[in-house]
């Protein structure tokens, strides 16, 4: 048993249940469960619907309720959106702790990365070449996100990646990703292909320079709500 007592029957069984914990893909329906905790039917739609906005389980009409796997995300992207909407300039304060945790991790997530991942990082420099070097040129945003998710995807610490998953959702709900001048992102991917580089060579602290460079131009960003910027809850 966990010393942690939740408050919630809901979340206690899915804790501790042991059909659950063996088969998290089948919970009994609505009315069985109610009936097993001992609690009302509309108590325990309240609980699961906290429940569900956690990410912690789903519910379909064909499939029915399903446990699913841990992740921190859905919980900051629910705290971060309320935060930004009260107060834009909270983005650059979430910005700024997703800035330090990447260059605190840095060095453990660069050498945890596999053969495979190299290709995909390298891979993902190139598409973004191509596109500001196309016509017409595009940003490559999704790249951006992709690069950055994948050199800390082996850390194996939901926390970290679920605060670096919710800066990259703001990132996008604010308008970051809609639009940005050509010499700053062409700046930005020197230092990314640098990074690439670096890791592939083995050379972290190289990369990890490169890391800390990349980042100090975000402060040339224009700040969310100055320039009309809104987040829309999801």
């Amino acid at each position: 048993m966990s010393p942690i007592q939740l408050n919630s029957a809901f979340l206690e069984y899915l804790v501790t249940d042991p059909e659950v914990t063996q088969d998290p893909h089948k919970l009994p329906p609505l009315m069985a469960l109610s009936k097993e905790l001992g609690i009302s039917v509309s108590t325990l739609r309240e609980q699961m619907e906290a429940a569900r906005t956690l990410g912690l389980i789903e519910a379909r009409p064909r499939t029915g309720i399903r446990r699913l796997p841990y992740r921190f995300t859905p919980a900051v992207w629910n705290s971060l959106t309320y935060a930004i909407a009260l107060d834009p300039v909270n983005f650059q304060s979430f910005a700024d702790l997703r800035r330090n945790l990447e260059i605190a991790y840095w060095h453990t997530a660069a050498a945890a990365l596999t053969c495979e991942d190299h290709q995909a990082l390298k891979s993902l420099v190139t598409k973004a070449w191509e596109k500001l070097h196309g016509s017409p040129i595009q940003i490559p945003h999704a790249e951006h996100r992709a690069l950055h998710l994948t050199i800390y995807n082996r850390l194996g610490n939901p926390f970290v990646q679920g605060v670096l998953e919710a800066y990259w959702d703001a990132y996008e709900a604010v308008g970051l990703s809609l639009y940005a001048d050509y010499p700053y992102l062409q700046d930005v991917w020197i230092y990314h292909q640098q990074m690439v580089e670096a890791i592939c060579a083995g050379d972290l602290q190289a990369g990890y320079e490169a890391l800390v460079k990349h980042t100090d131009l975000f402060q040339h960003l224009p700040v969310p709500g100055e320039a009309g910027m809104k987040v829309v809850a999801r």
